[in-house]
């Protein structure tokens, strides 16, 4: 903060006297500017009617609305306007109104009663705004609305002036609808927020009443909860013991699984032409001993179970002299399976 030769004092570049201005110029652009995103949401529909046909606006962008809206306006013809494009600090935003009030006075070439203008923001950076200022003769307006539009109520209809691909509202026309519309969807909306406010502070003011009521339970629940945790040591232990049994016993199953599982499907595999004389399950590895018709086929199928990962002969397949076939296999169990 500093004082400069003409006692104004500055900080940032914002005259620290005037903040009160700046607060109420941020309000204000936040629920009425057409860039607001309050104004977006909640501005009335507006069927703009051209000469190239009709179309809906809000806050001064093209909406897909269906149908025409009760807020009208009409684009008038850029022969009727005249426009200018105004750079705007952004310090001096505060009192915008009045700075471009002061550039309608002196750069209108109507006369004060027939002069009307609006303005709108084009672009904005960190130091300036531009800003399209249109300026019109109302009875040249009004003569305009009159032959094209069949318009003889200057307030019967909204007039808006396109610069550079940015609507421009000028006022002193029907804009009042539109105005009055979303001043009220603003209280109801301020209302709404009020209320919900108000029931936030009762729902934490209940909730105080109900804490030192909690806190006792709490307490008893704490005493309580000590005297089962000393219980709960005492039974950790146990569990512990059996725990280990469990495990103990989970080694001895993986080591040795139930043998009669893989008879049963060893069983629903082999036909009546084949047979085991003998089978010796360790952990997932089997041996298997066993006679058939034709070895060979019993193998092959054998391997084509995915419930085995491999299958190696323990040796040659020997022919009995009965016509059977007798072989001797290691089978590596899928563990998956044995899970």
């Amino acid at each position: 903060m500093k004082l400069d030769n003409t006692n104004t004092w500055e900080l940032f570049g914002f005259d620290v006297r005037h903040l009160g201005r700046y607060w109420m110029a941020a309000w204000r652009d936040l629920l009425w500017s057409y860039d607001s995103p309050i104004r977006h949401r909640l501005d009335e529909v507006v069927t703009l009617r051209s000469a190239q046909g009709s179309s809906n606006f809000q806050a001064g962008e093209v909406c897909t609305t269906a149908g025409d809206s009760d807020c009208t306006a009409v684009l008038i013809p850029d022969e009727l306007v005249l426009n200018k494009r105004i750079s705007v600090p952004v310090q001096a935003e505060s009192e915008l109104n009045s700075l471009l009030d002061l550039e309608v006075r002196s750069s209108s070439p109507f006369a004060a009663s027939d002069t009307r203008w609006g303005w709108s923001v084009l672009t904005r950076t960190e130091s300036s705004i531009e800003i399209a200022l249109a300026i019109v003769s109302a009875s040249a307006v009004m003569t305009f609305l009159g032959r094209e539009h069949d318009s003889h109520n200057s307030r019967a209809q909204e007039v808006w002036v396109e610069i550079e691909g940015v609507m421009v509202v000028l006022q002193g026309f029907g804009e009042g609808l539109r105005e009055s519309r979303y001043k009220k969807r603003l209280q109801h909306g301020g209302l709404l927020v009020a209320a919900i406010a108000l029931l936030l502070l009762a729902m934490v003011g209940v909730a105080a009443l109900f804490k030192s009521a909690e806190l006792d339970r709490i307490e008893r629940l704490t005493s309580a909860t000590s005297t089962a945790a000393k219980q709960a040591s005492e039974f950790r232990g146990i569990l512990t013991v059996a725990n280990e049994t469990i495990s103990a016993a989970n080694e001895v199953v993986s080591a040795f699984p139930n043998p009669h599982l893989e008879i049963a499907r060893l069983t629903q595999l082999l036909d009546d032409d084949a047979y085991i004389t003998s089978i010796a399950i360790n952990g997932p590895e089997m041996s298997l001993r066993g006679r058939a018709m034709n070895a060979a086929e019993v193998m092959s199928e054998l391997t084509d179970q995915p419930a085995y990962v491999s299958i190696k002969a323990q040796g040659p397949i020997v022919r009995m002299r009965d016509g059977w076939e007798q072989f001797n296999l290691n089978i590596s169990i899928d563990a998956e399976v044995l899970e």
